[in-house]
C-alpha cells in the first residue's frame, strides 16, 4: 500500500504489517497506519517522545554487582594450648645456651609460634606447629 504523507513523500507500507498490527493490537486500519508511521519515524508520536526522554535518562550498568552488603569477615581466633606455651617459652629461653648466641640475636616474630635467631651471617628460623589429632 502507498501511503502520502502531508509534505507530498510517498511511503510504501506493507500489507502484512499492517494486518499484524490490526490482529495483534486490535485497532482499526487507520490506527495501524499512524502507528507502523510512527514506529518508522514518519510522525511523532508525543506520548511516545516522552517515555524515549524518560528512559534515556536512566543509567544502566553493564558489570556484575550484588544487591545484599558484603558480609563482614569474622575474626580468627588462634586458640593456643598451654603445652605449646611452656614448649616456646623454654626454646626462647634455651636458645642463647647455644654457642654464637646472643640475646640481641633473638627476635620473636610471632609469638607462641615463630623466633628468628642470627648466628653470624646466617639467619635461622624456628617455627613450633602443634597438630591436630587425627578424627577416627
Amino acid at each position: 500500500m502507498k501511503y502520502t504523507l502531508e509534505n507530498g513523500k510517498v511511503v510504501n507500507i506493507k500489507e502484512e504489517e499492517l494486518e499484524k498490527l490490526m490482529k495483534g493490537l486490535d485497532v482499526s486500519r487507520e490506527e495501524a497506519i499512524d502507528i507502523w508511521l510512527e514506529d518508522n519515524e514518519y510522525q511523532v508520536n508525543e506520548e511516545q517522545e516522552e517515555l524515549d526522554a524518560k528512559a534515556s535518562k536512566v543509567k544502566i550498568k553493564h558489570e556484575a554487582s550484588a544487591d545484599t552488603p558484603k558480609e563482614k569477615k569474622k575474626v580468627v581466633t588462634h586458640k593456643t594450648s598451654d603445652e605449646k606455651k611452656e614448649l616456646f617459652q623454654t626454646i626462647l629461653t634455651n636458645l642463647n645456651r647455644c654457642i654464637g648466641v646472643e640475646d640481641e640475636n633473638i627476635t620473636v616474630l610471632k609469638e607462641n609460634k615463630l623466633i628468628e635467631v642470627k648466628l653470624g651471617d646466617k639467619v635461622f628460623k624456628v617455627d613450633l606447629i602443634e597438630t591436630r589429632p587425627k578424627k577416627v
